[in-house]
């Protein structure tokens, strides 16, 4: 197939750009003719169509032009426009596969699938679809007052980067998005949900059930066939160090636990700071080591050493990489019960699950690790993901473009 991804980033930034860079390399392994459409940035990849890619646009960094441009990229970009037309128009997709395009490059792309009559697929990755600001979080609590188109809330709460005029920008965004043009109503042929809470909670939200495919995340880590000796006796977390992730309720959590088991965190991002004044604030300085962010080289092993992973989000996860990597290592995960986390992990069996935000809760979770075998454990944890491999996981998203396409008027 001759099939067009698009990402607003080129570059390994998160969860969603793992996913996109990682599937257009496997399709093209595949045989597959594969071109894809981003954003320029001195971080991409390199890219045969980086002369197509719409100009660098940054929300955080940008001066005052990037200020003046800001509304008119978000909302409908023009530039996005030509330029993907003259990438469609020389490459001719049979198909294209979208994943976050939402303000460095903006649902205007889609009026020229439409023009061309290519069928268009939409990765969910987040929450943008039903939520101005991504996450159905503002605030350190879940949030849920726009269901039903009513986008003012985001004004109302200042839900976007605790900014009114940007708060203002996304809530207009939606209305016309969703409410006056149905932009994505109307050109998407079907929507991908990496996990069931995804598909129900946008069902829920008005987007029709049918056009929504369930289709889990892949595992790029080899399933280990025995489990590693534990090489040190110690939780992990590994991520994006954010309010929304929930490492001050782990962090809180130690000075309630019977056992003295020290953490480790490896990442980096806005609460960082904070949260290590909180373990000095909690005494824990000894017993916490931040280790920043890591190369995947790196990384894996002290996954694969570690007691257990703790996952105590707070927002709505999806399906996280973290998690999927953890368990085809064999590790028990310890995990919040929020969003599509508990699909995958049977309490008391591949790991256990704790109440959203409960540290108490967590400290308990975290001393019956002394009670189980976690043998055991991480082999059951090990077959809850034997069928989420990538050649799994291709032959699935292979149906769904078939599928779209043989409905092609």
């Amino acid at each position: 197939m001759r099939i067009l991804e698009v990402n607003k980033f080129h570059y390994l930034r998160g969860g969603a750009e793992k996913y996109f860079l990682d599937i257009t390399e496997y399709l093209k392994k595949q045989g597959h003719q594969v071109a894809v459409f981003s954003m320029q940035h001195p971080k991409n990849l390199p890219s045969p169509q980086e002369k197509y890619f719409v100009s660098r646009i940054s929300f955080n960094e940008g001066g005052l032009r990037d200020k003046l441009i800001a509304p008119g990229r978000i909302i409908y970009s023009r530039e996005a426009k030509q330029k993907f037309e003259k990438l469609v128009k020389d490459f001719q997709p049979e198909i294209i596969h979208i994943h976050n395009i939402y303000h460095q490059i903006s649902p205007s792309i889609l009026d020229v699938a439409k023009k061309y009559n290519i069928p268009v697929v939409m990765h969910l990755h987040d929450y943008k679809l039903i939520c101005p600001n991504y996450q159905l979080f503002t605030h350190n609590e879940i949030c849920y007052r726009c269901r039903g188109g009513k986008y003012y809330n985001a004004v109302t709460h200042c839900c976007f980067k605790n900014s009114l005029a940007m708060s203002s920008l996304v809530m207009t965004e939606m209305y016309l998005h969703h409410k006056i043009w149905q932009i994505y109503e109307k050109n998407i042929a079907a929507y991908i949900a990496p996990s069931r809470f995804m598909k129900d909670t946008c069902v829920s939200f008005g987007v029709p059930a049918e056009k929504i495919k369930l289709l889990y995340n892949f595992i790029d880590t080899p399933i280990a066939k025995e489990l590693p000796e534990l090489g040190e006796n110690y939780l992990l977390y590994f991520g994006r160090l954010s309010p929304e992730k929930g490492i001050d309720v782990l962090l809180r959590s130690l000075v309630h636990t019977k056992t003295d088991l020290p953490l480790r965190i490896a990442g980096s991002g806005p609460a960082e700071a904070n949260l290590k004044k909180l373990t000095e604030e909690l005494g824990l300085s000894s017993r916490v080591k931040f280790l920043g962010n890591l190369s995947q080289k790196d990384l894996k092993p002290l996954i694969a050493r570690a007691k257990a992973i703790v996952i105590p989000s707070l927002w709505l996860e999806n399906m996280p990489f973290s998690l999927l990597e953890s368990l085809a290592l064999g590790k028990v995960v310890i995990a919040s019960q929020t969003g599509g986390l508990g699909e995958l992990i049977k309490p008391g069996i591949s790991g256990f699950l704790f109440t959203r935000g409960d540290s108490l809760d967590l400290a308990a979770k975290i001393d019956s690790l002394d009670k189980i075998k976690l043998d055991f454990m991480g082999q059951k944890a090990k077959q809850l993901v034997f069928d989420l491999t990538l050649p799994h996981h291709y032959r699935g998203l292979l149906e769904i473009f078939k599928e779209v396409c043989a409905k092609k008027s």
